[in-house]
């Protein structure tokens, strides 16, 4: 009987394992996604379930937020009420009880015949010395805007000086060169024109001369002639000598203005090499002024830094206020 029972049971858990094992084999769902599907349902109804209890608290706080701004803005009208309230009671009791025409202390009235208690808001006692020392500052902030640029325009002015100077030392190396090269374009054109003349002369000597050889060579001597128009070796050999004394005197005139072209050449470079020695004298001297102005600059603005007292950090002495409302204007 036992062992019956025992093989029913047995049987009965593989049917049940057999079951649930088609079931898993059989469900598409758990078959394609492989998992827990039971427990992938849990975990969505709990997310639900806490996303449901955020949502609640949000609106409970929200809702309590609301409630304060309400509470918050019933209290802020009831305390603007209230002091409207008290504003319009203290107007009625300074126009019931506080007439100027009542009044026996001439040093509580206000300028306007208000009266106005010592102490009460709105009452500064030290208003004349503040104001005071506003201007005073006020002032001092004038005099060192002055003071910048004045040495802004000085500046400007060392600028605009420099500037015209070094254009006109410019202009005139410009007129100086361009004089110089007049003056040689000149001197070239007359010893070009000279030296024309004296070639020109030259070979209307020579050919001259040349006509008078062949005629004196070919001759024949005919009766009647003078002998003086016959040419003789002696005037021959002057003829030979002053053509010599020509050819000297065109070398000589051609190295003339060889040399005279070379001077022409050292004039220019010198004239460069002044200018350039010049320019750079000029930036030199530029620099240097610009250089003294800074020094001038620092030490003026470091005197003034001295002399002026430093009202940021408050070191103020009595002395800075004596030189204020000095006469009776």
């Amino acid at each position: 009987m036992y062992n019956g029972e025992l093989l029913l049971e047995r049987l009965q858990m593989r049917q049940r394992v057999e079951a649930e094992r088609r079931e898993r084999i059989f469900n598409d769902k758990v078959r394609t996604i492989g998992i827990d599907k039971e427990a992938l349902d849990m975990q969505v109804i709990e997310k639900k379930k806490r996303e449901e209890a955020a949502e609640k608290d949000e609106q409970a706080y929200h809702a309590e937020m609301l409630h304060n701004s309400r509470v918050l803005n019933l209290l802020h009208r009831k305390q603007q009420k209230e002091k409207r309230t008290m504003e319009k009671a203290l107007v009625a009791y300074q126009h019931q009880c506080q007439l100027p025409w009542s009044q026996r202390e001439r040093g509580l009235k206000c300028d306007d015949g208000q009266m106005m208690l010592p102490g009460l808001a709105g009452e500064d006692p030290y208003f004349r010395v503040r104001q005071q020392k506003q201007k005073a500052q006020l002032k001092q902030w004038l005099i060192e805007q002055q003071t910048d640029q004045s040495i802004q325009r000085r500046q400007q002015k060392l600028k605009d000086w420099l500037h015209d100077q070094n254009r006109i030392e410019m202009d005139n190396k410009a007129l100086e060169l361009q004089s110089a090269e007049v003056q040689t374009r000149n001197a070239v054109a007359v010893a070009t024109k000279e030296h024309n003349l004296a070639m020109m002369a030259e070979k209307k000597h020579r050919s001259h001369l040349d006509g008078l050889t062949e005629a004196a060579s070919t001759r024949v001597g005919v009766p009647g002639l003078r002998s003086e128009r016959i040419a003789t070796p002696e005037r021959l050999q002057e003829m030979i000598l002053f053509q010599k004394h020509q050819m000297k005197e065109k070398w000589r005139m051609e190295m003339e203005k060889k040399q005279e072209n070379e001077h022409h050449d050292r004039v220019r470079l010198d004239s460069a090499r002044t200018a350039l020695l010049m320019e750079r004298q000029q930036a030199r001297q530029s620099k240097e002024l610009r250089c003294n102005l800074d020094r001038t600059n620092v030490k003026i603005a470091q005197e003034q830094r001295e002399q002026r007292p430093d009202i940021r950090r408050g070191r103020i002495d009595e002395s800075f206020f004596t030189q204020f409302n000095t006469c009776s204007r």
